[in-house]
């Protein structure tokens, strides 16, 4: 049985209040402050002052407390809007925002699908909004969609972590490695490189990602206009 319908264990008020939900909120806490390395059942009890044994009558594994976490995280991914373009971005820019606001999330979107009851409502206010529109083209859509903010999530968390480890922000590392990449582009063999180097707009993060959104929903748009 999933940890989604397997009933908590009885007597929760003794000898200390405990509960899956407090289990999970203390888990994010600590990765939200020292990463994932600093979860496991073992450190998550120390944390709540509690035997390890009495978290395994709430959670299984290692596996099943990252699941509810992010699980956790997803009831603050609420897409909204008044049409399925709408509503795709809200779930782009949304997923985007709780990254950045639990930066252990990049590690762990993508792969097998979500099964958690706030995962489900996002994933049913989304195609809800597609009512309508071919399956053929919606499931791609969507794939698409979360593809990109899964990709772009991951970019903007490693130069995140890129700017702790070296001390230095990007425009501090561009200004580094500066002369060495107008001297390698001076050769003259990269000319396609040199010219949006050169020539370019200079994005922040934001812009970049949501520019690069719209050309997605500008191609799905027009698929489904087709």
């Amino acid at each position: 049985m999933l940890v989604w319908e397997r009933p908590e264990p009885p007597g929760r008020r003794a000898p200390a209040p405990l509960s899956r939900e407090q289990i999970v909120r203390e888990a994010i806490r600590l990765a939200d402050s020292d990463g994932l390395e600093a979860v496991s059942l073992r450190k998550v009890a120390a944390a709540l002052d509690v035997g390890p044994m009495r978290l395994y009558g709430y959670i299984a594994t290692k596996e099943e407390l990252l699941d509810l976490m992010v699980d956790a995280v997803y009831a603050e991914i609420r897409p909204t809007g008044d049409s399925w373009r709408e509503v795709l971005r809200s779930l782009a820019e949304t997923t985007r925002e709780a990254a950045h606001q639990h930066e252990w999330l990049a590690d762990l979107l993508g792969g097998r699908p979500q099964l958690g009851p706030n995962t489900l409502t996002s994933g049913e206010a989304v195609l809800a909004a597609m009512d309508g529109v071919d399956l053929d083209t919606v499931v791609p859509a969507v794939a698409a969609i979360n593809a990109y903010v899964i990709g772009a999530v991951r970019r903007e968390i490693t130069e995140r972590r890129a700017e702790r480890s070296s001390g230095m922000d990007q425009q501090q590392w561009q200004a580094s490695h500066g002369p060495y990449l107008r001297r390698t582009l001076a050769t003259g063999k990269f000319p396609a490189l040199s010219r949006v180097v050169h020539d370019g707009p200079h994005l922040e993060a934001e812009q970049t990602f949501r520019i690069g959104l719209d050309f997605l929903l500008d191609g799905i748009e027009a698929r489904i206009s087709g």
